[in-house]
């Protein structure tokens, strides 16, 4: 994930598959092996040892096992490495929605998953591991308004169970930096509104969620722009990744210039406001929606 990526047809990996995919490319390296001598020892395509490596394909033991003989690797390094091979091709949990979940979308379910900080910007919606069930309900039927209704709520359920990420004892951090503006667009109506904010006002108590809100006063700023989402990692193999949305794909950044110009501009947007005044605002609009 070098470049910006557009969402494609295929099923999204786990974070353990691209954790292995990224083990498989230095242990190559390091012997100093070049993706031809690797496609040899495989009688593949130098494209598909590119493909294991991105964790674009599913992690064959077969293969595996055949290209870590190749690196040099013990017995015992080769049986540990099949072994997680095997639990990473398994499918995520969230392959059980994929009949209502962009096949773009899907890789996003899985680097939240496995993220240990998040950092995200909304302007225009409450961000969907803070939503309620009826603001997701009114949000996604704005967004899809050809559904049925088993697909719209087979939609919410799948935001709901996202947000149980937030409960784990290994729960990420959540910072937040969400547009005033955002408090304003009525979505469902005053009660969803008010049910929304005390949500809000709920999450900002979390010792692992921070909350802020940019206010109208701000004026114009570096961030007023599509929303996008920040992901790192405990793993060290694998790099911090930026997410963007657009309105029928998505970009995923790793290029370090990509992602430190997204942490500037989310850290210069807290800047506009304080936690105390944050929630002032909550406060304010909740009284508004009564």
């Amino acid at each position: 994930m070098s470049e910006a990526r557009s969402g494609s047809g295929t099923s999204a990996p786990t974070v353990l598959r691209m954790i292995l995919g990224r083990r498989l490319q230095d242990m190559r390296q390091n012997v100093g092996a070049s993706l031809e001598d690797a496609a040899k020892a495989l009688r593949v395509t130098p494209l598909t040892i590119r493909r294991l490596e991105k964790a674009e394909v599913a992690l064959k033991p077969l293969y595996v096992e055949k290209l870590l003989q190749t690196y040099g690797a013990d017995q015992q390094e080769i049986d540990e490495f099949v072994a997680m091979a095997e639990r990473a091709n398994k499918p995520g949990w969230w392959h059980a929605y994929r009949d209502v979940v962009p096949s773009w979308f899907t890789a996003y379910v899985s680097l939240e998953t496995g993220a240990k900080t998040l950092r995200t910007y909304e302007p225009h919606y409450v961000t969907g591991l803070l939503q309620t069930r009826e603001y997701a309900r009114c949000v996604l039927r704005g967004g899809f308004p050809n559904d049925s209704e088993e697909e719209l709520e087979r939609r919410v359920e799948l935001r709901l169970r996202r947000q149980s990420l937030l409960e784990r004892a290994d729960a990420p951090t959540l910072w937040v930096v969400m547009e005033e503006a955002v408090l304003h667009r009525a979505v469902g109506g005053p009660d969803v509104m008010r049910h929304q904010i005390d949500r809000l006002l709920e999450a900002s108590e979390l010792d692992h969620v921070s909350l802020d809100i940019v206010p109208f006063s701000a004026g114009a700023h570096v961030g007023a722009c599509a929303p996008f989402t920040y992901f790192r990692f405990e793993e060290p193999e694998l790099p911090d990744i930026v997410y963007s949305e657009l309105l029928t794909a998505s970009v995923y950044l790793d290029d370090r210039a990509d992602v430190v110009a997204h942490l500037e501009a989310h850290s210069r947007m807290a800047l506009l406001t304080s936690s105390q005044e944050s929630k002032a605002i909550l406060t304010r609009m909740r009284k508004e929606y009564s």
